[in-house]
């Protein structure tokens, strides 16, 4: 019996944590899971770089720009109607397909939603096992600014 319940406490927090998950982070994983070949995530990467609403030029401001980052990467986010609105940019276009991989994710999340998510669902993505070790840190400082941008529309509003 005691190994029923030690297993029950084990698997409730893996489905717990998957059920806290946004919808569209979820949406996300579940198509870079189905991709095994590292490439073809390096290419869903840029067909999202390329979908990328454009970024206004006069926003490529020190504030907004990516610290950490070997490529040059701005982020911007606006408060609609509760929903967090985030546009993105960089000039490398696979730091570009992350970014915008992380607004498609993000985008009409809460403030409070972005600010509890942990970043730990790059992994089920595998993409951190495709990413260069200094992509996969731009990622986190990229997912950290985007998280920083959402607690400062919480304190604004």
């Amino acid at each position: 019996m005691n190994g029923y319940l030690l297993f029950v406490a084990i698997a409730l927090p893996m489905s717990a944590s998957s059920s806290v998950r946004p919808a569209s982070i979820e949406k996300l994983v579940q198509r870079f899971q189905k991709v095994a070949d590292p490439k073809r995530r390096y290419e869903q990467l840029l067909w999202l770089a390329k979908k990328l609403e454009d970024f206004p030029a006069e926003a490529k401001t020190e504030d907004n720009k990516v610290k950490g980052c070997v490529s040059q990467v701005y982020v911007i986010a606006s408060l609609e109607n509760g929903k967090i609105h985030y546009l993105g940019e960089s000039d490398a276009q696979i730091t570009k397909g992350l970014v915008a991989f992380l607004i498609r994710g993000m985008n009409g999340l809460t403030p409070q939603e972005v600010v509890a998510l942990s970043p730990d669902f790059i992994q089920e993505t595998q993409l951190d096992v495709s990413l260069t070790p200094s992509r996969a840190n731009g990622f986190y400082n990229i997912f950290k600014m985007m998280q920083a941008k959402a607690a400062d529309l919480t304190a604004g509003a």
